[in-house]
């Protein structure tokens, strides 16, 4: 009895399954290589001016200006030397305090102006209120230059000028309208049954707000805490327009003594006190970046 060879047919199909699996792999292989290479160079292209700028730091003035290469010869830590020394007179940390002094300030106020207008649109109802929302709207879209005068003027008149006044006035008025939508667009993502247990027991707006929101707000709180500190160390016309003493300045106007068109530039010392500068950025981040995580990450849960 002679026995029937097995079809070719299934064994064929089987074969073709394979190279088009393989083919797709392969697809799969090179679409990620090539992602990633891409990936890679635009993460050159962004980290390349932080890198120059680091090693810039060890150079000497005569090896910034001009060079490509980003290997420093010379220098080595002694623009940082001169840099904590500081410049014109000033100790380093005359401009440290002084940045402290308007970073802090400005996160104080932002956090208790801004929570308290925040949860005033969101909670409270009271006549104007959709009129008033708008207009804090409008001025986001509103350019910082247009108001640059009339506030000068009126700071001018109040003798506030080379004071930190004028930096930190509006911080305390709830004048940052981004920081106001930002809580009341979080704000409006609580519960309210939890208001209205809270009414139910005889509890006021003032009790709401510091028993109830404000503990809830911790994510918002913290996403404001850091852009604003970020921002306020970070500004440079706004010292510059209303501080005239040295002794008043901030490390951004401090950068700015190292470049005199007049006579020598310490480019080194500039560099080594901007990489110096971005320290207490990174730490404020680092320090508070589980609670902005943590935050994000909860935005989608309801109670």
């Amino acid at each position: 009895m002679s026995q029937t060879p097995a079809p070719a047919a299934p064994r064929a199909d089987h074969q073709q399954s394979v190279r088009l699996r393989r083919r797709a792999e392969a697809r799969r292989t090179g679409g990620s290589i090539l992602f990633h290479a891409f990936a890679l160079a635009v993460v050159v292209v962004i980290l390349y001016p932080a890198v120059w700028m680091l090693m810039s730091s060890f150079k000497e003035s005569s090896e910034i200006v001009g060079s490509v290469s980003l290997a420093p010869t010379g220098g080595g830590f002694e623009n940082y030397a001169k840099a904590l020394e500081g410049i014109g007179g000033i100790s380093f940390w005359t401009f440290v305090c002084n940045s402290l002094i308007l970073a802090v300030g400005s996160v104080v106020g932002i956090l208790l102006s801004c929570s308290f207008a925040a949860y005033a649109f969101a909670r409270v109802r009271f006549r104007g209120r959709n009129l008033f929302f708008v207009c804090m709207i409008a001025t986001m879209l509103l350019p910082f230059h247009v108001v640059i005068i009339p506030q000068y003027i009126v700071f001018n008149e109040l003798g506030m000028i080379n004071t930190y006044w004028p930096l930190l006035l509006g911080k305390f008025l709830a004048t940052d309208a981004f920081f106001v939508f930002l809580m009341i667009q979080f704000i409006r993502g609580l519960p309210r049954e939890l208001d209205e247990a809270a009414v139910i027991d005889g509890a006021g707006h003032p009790r709401i707000f510091f028993s109830i929101i404000l503990p809830l707000m911790k994510p918002a709180l913290v996403t404001s805490a850091i852009f604003a500190f970020i921002w306020s160390w970070n500004d440079f016309f706004g010292p510059l327009l209303y501080l005239k003493e040295p002794g008043m300045y901030t490390m951004p106007l401090a950068l700015r003594l190292y470049v005199d068109q007049t006579s020598t530039s310490d480019y080194g010392a500039q560099m080594a006190m901007a990489i110096l500068s971005l320290l207490p950025v990174l730490l404020f981040f680092f320090a508070f970046q589980r609670q902005l995580v943590g935050g994000v990450a909860t935005q989608g849960l309801k109670g």
